[in-house]
């Protein structure tokens, strides 16, 4: 065993002190705007609230919880999500499944479509043209239909397909069953580590999705989540909406405790999803991007 130096111990250091500040770093907005969201609203105003909150209150976290417009929005984008995944998830993987046998006729041509859709996009004007033919316009499916398959992430479940035994195939067939079978019976199954992955992928992307919402809703009722945060964030008027009514019952509170508290209850879900995939979310892409 090779004797460890004071060179190697300080570069040790200097990587791991590194580390530390970059996580630091990226933690600190958050830990800004947690704070922000269960401070007393005079230190919000005042501008004392930095990393760690002055004071403590959960009105604000409550208020914005109870609201019903955030609780009609956070039901939109329940829906998206849960929706949008499970279609992107299975349309994917049988998309994958076949692209996966290279011995199939014009596989290659058929991939280059796919690969050429990466790199280059009709642009926003013709896919508003395209969603307002379909009739999709003011349409939650605006929000699910044209994001349904990601290339990057069908490449990831082709290239799992790829590192699976062909002779769990073969022996499948022998048994005498049906490609539809042999997919959803056998492969599948096996798969769940990547599965869990690209589905961890797809719903972070319907939970942020924000862009689209703007361009294609127009009905307050069917404004996801997140365009209902944006809507908080830039207007101040919209942050303290509903506050008048409440006088009586809550705390003076400021726009920003809201625009805090809205972010902070938005963010939860999606962080609550991770811990249960975290097992499968390496391994997955690892394995899912270094095969074939």
């Amino acid at each position: 065993m090779k004797t460890r130096t004071i060179r190697d111990i300080g570069l040790d250091a200097v990587v791991y002190g590194t580390l530390v500040l970059m996580a630091f770093a990226t933690l600190l907005p958050f830990l800004n705007v947690l704070s922000k969201s269960v401070s007393e609203e005079w230190a919000v105003v005042s501008g004392k609230v930095g990393v760690f909150p002055v004071g403590f209150q959960l009105e604000t976290m409550k208020f914005v919880i109870t609201s019903y417009e955030f609780l009609r929005s956070f039901s939109v984008s329940i829906f998206i999500t849960v929706v949008g995944t499970l279609l992107s998830l299975l349309l994917t993987a049988i998309s994958a499944y076949p692209l996966s046998k290279r011995h199939l006729p014009g596989i290659k041509f058929i991939m280059l479509l796919f690969v050429f859709t990466m790199m280059f996009g009709g642009g926003i004007i013709p896919n508003y043209l395209l969603i307002r033919s379909l009739g999709l316009i003011d349409s939650l499916w605006a929000l699910i239909l044209p994001s349904l398959i990601s290339v990057f992430n069908l490449l990831v479940i082709k290239s799992y397909f790829e590192g699976l035994p062909e002779s769990l195939e073969e022996s499948a067939r022998i048994d005498g069953a049906r490609t539809l079978t042999i997919l959803f019976r056998i492969l599948l199954p096996l798969c769940g580590p990547v599965l869990a992955t690209i589905a961890l992928f797809y719903a972070v992307g319907y939970w942020n999705e924000f862009f689209n919402a703007m361009i294609y809703i127009n009905s307050p009722s069917l404004k996801p989540l997140q365009l209902y945060l944006r809507d908080i964030v830039l207007n101040a008027a919209s942050a303290t909406e509903g506050i008048e009514r409440t006088a009586d019952e809550l705390m003076n509170l400021s726009p920003d405790n809201v625009r805090s508290a809205t972010v902070i209850a938005s963010t939860i879900p999606i962080l609550l999803v991770y811990p249960l995939l975290q097992k499968y979310f390496i391994k997955g892409v690892l394995i899912g991007s270094v095969k074939g």
